[in-house]
């Protein structure tokens, strides 16, 4: 029986992939020690997730390693051989604010822990497929330069630009930019990701996504912009916005979606590709336009504050353009749009949000 390795398997993206890993008749193993509890607090803790999969699937194997360690990595793999047949690497230290405070460990675990996921998987299982979860922060603050206009709830990029359709694709430089540490440790994961697709022959993708989201998303202030404003405005808590006057723009993709999109991978892999991946202009919003849609969903008013200084790297304008991805593989099509994604959110969200209250 083939068998799928999946870092981060309790938070968004991981977990997702393991529910549709299993239903694919996959042996999946799950690598997890909620470090998210130690990013973000107790409530950000994806304990709950871990413990729901153990329970409701049997050909899932939870295994609480650290990224970091080369060693146990190394044991798992060999364990395995050639067994193995696809990694998806989605365990990662997400948050800007949290990279700065602790640069060694945000490095330690977004850099080093990829390497170490590479050569485990090359020495061992050098046919599996390797996908890795990167992000749009690796070409830093570069998109705040496109010419953007101030609309009345949202920056837009100017209508004669070629992202205006579209959004940004991967000929977007990443040099010469500001990135806060956070996306600078996600580079250098996501160049020697690359790296060892076309140095070492191995079928790796990153795939750079923007704003990923869904129910299963535990969702913090500095990390998890839908799911966590949402919280918000289910409980009635305080939604703190940072800058650009709550207009900045993101696509939105939800985690499932994102799974088919790695399974088109997965299921015909290809050495070092790059992907930008995300919900497109669908599924766009800025802070002030999901805020609206929060209120209309969970009837009642949104509590918010304003902090005119920005984040370091933030994006004021970030469309993802996935026409690289559909090139080669044609038959993807996204399901949820972002009201659809926000309702699921809303409903499955709040009987843990009011529990925990």
């Amino acid at each position: 029986m083939s068998v799928a390795l999946v870092t981060g398997a309790g938070g968004l993206v991981g977990s997702e992939m393991v529910e549709f890993l299993v239903a694919q008749g996959m042996d999946v193993i799950g690598i997890d020690n909620d470090m998210r509890a130690r990013f973000f607090g107790d409530e950000a803790s994806t304990r709950w997730r871990i413990a729901e999969l153990d329970r409701r699937h049997r050909r899932f194997r939870h295994e609480a390693i650290d990224v970091r360690d080369a060693d146990g990595l190394q044991r798992l793999c060999l364990s395995l051989g050639n067994a193995l047949s696809l990694v998806i690497h989605a365990a990662a230290q997400p948050s800007h604010d949290w990279a700065a405070r602790e640069p060694f460990t945000d490095f330690g675990i977004n850099a080093v822990g990829t390497l170490n996921m590479l050569e485990a998987v090359r020495r061992h299982a050098p046919e599996a497929a390797f996908v890795f979860l990167s992000t749009n922060k690796v070409y830093g603050d570069r998109p705040n330069r496109l010419p953007l206009e101030e609309k009345e709830t949202r920056w837009e990029i100017r209508s004669d630009h070629a992202f205006f359709s579209y959004g940004i694709d991967e000929t977007m430089g990443i040099d010469q930019c500001t990135h806060s540490l956070f996306g600078a440790s996600k580079l250098s994961a996501d160049i020697l990701v690359q790296e060892y697709g076309r140095y070492f022959g191995m079928n790796t993708a990153c795939f750079r996504g923007g704003c990923l989201t869904g129910g299963g998303h535990s969702g913090a202030e500095q990390h998890g912009f839908l799911a966590y404003l949402m919280k918000c405005a289910a409980t009635g808590s305080l939604y703190r916005i940072y800058g650009y006057g709550g207009k900045q723009v993101r696509d939105n993709l939800h985690a499932r979606d994102l799974v088919k999109a790695l399974w088109c991978f997965a299921s015909d892999p290809k050495p070092g590709r790059v992907y930008n991946i995300g919900g497109g202009r669908r599924s766009s919003c800025s802070v002030l336009e999901a805020i609206a849609l929060c209120e209309q969903i969970t009837a009642r008013p949104f509590k918010a504050g304003y902090e005119a200084e920005n984040r370091i790297g933030d994006h004021i304008w970030w469309i993802s353009d996935i026409t690289a991805f559909r090139r080669d593989y044609p038959d993807f099509q996204a399901d949820y749009d972002l009201a659809a994604i926000l309702q699921e959110i809303y409903e499955t969200g709040l009987p843990r949000w009011t529990r925990r209250a």
